[in-house]
């Protein structure tokens, strides 16, 4: 008997939400993907979508990981006995040589960690992906910036190009 391969394609995650300005101001040389510690409210909030990554970074203290300026904006409907603070600081759950790993090319090497997005894991699990990175210069964004436009006109360059022949 013959036996199907009974593997489920693998869904790419729910998106939450983005950090674009993360990839414009940094170059991401590594991204790692960590828990996050929420209460119950944020957790709601984060199913409605009413969070922003802007003005968001990530720092080690004491052997820990935290995220902070993560804006999670409360419901209407928070019970009035919970004490909603919208830029609470979140502890990340990662393991504890990850962390090391991390401090130590922040540290020595001048690297900064910068959540990058958002987004559920098997519908359950709030992750976030955090880019290992070190901050542009103005003549590295004014290059992206040269790449993305000439891509845009590339494209319509090569629509226009299918379309007339």
């Amino acid at each position: 008997m013959v036996k199907k391969n009974s593997k489920k394609s693998k869904n790419p995650p729910a998106t939450i939400t983005r950090n674009k300005r993360a990839t414009f101001e940094f170059k991401i040389e590594e991204k790692i993907e960590a828990g996050l510690e929420l209460q119950g409210w944020e957790v709601k909030s984060l199913r409605m979508g009413k969070v922003t990554l802007a003005d968001c970074y990530v720092f080690i203290k004491n052997g820990e990981a935290f995220m902070h300026g993560c804006t999670v904006q409360p419901l209407n409907t928070a019970t009035t006995h919970v004490v909603c603070d919208p830029v609470r600081t979140k502890k990340l759950l990662m393991k504890r040589s990850e962390i090391d790993k991390l401090e130590g090319l922040i540290e020595r090497q001048g690297y900064t960690l910068v959540p990058l997005s958002l987004y559920w894991r098997k519908s359950a699990w709030v992750k976030v992906e955090i880019g290992l990175g070190k901050g542009k210069k103005d003549h590295d964004k004014r290059q992206d910036t040269k790449e993305r436009e000439w891509k845009v006109e590339q494209s319509r360059v090569m629509k226009k190009s299918r379309l007339d022949g």
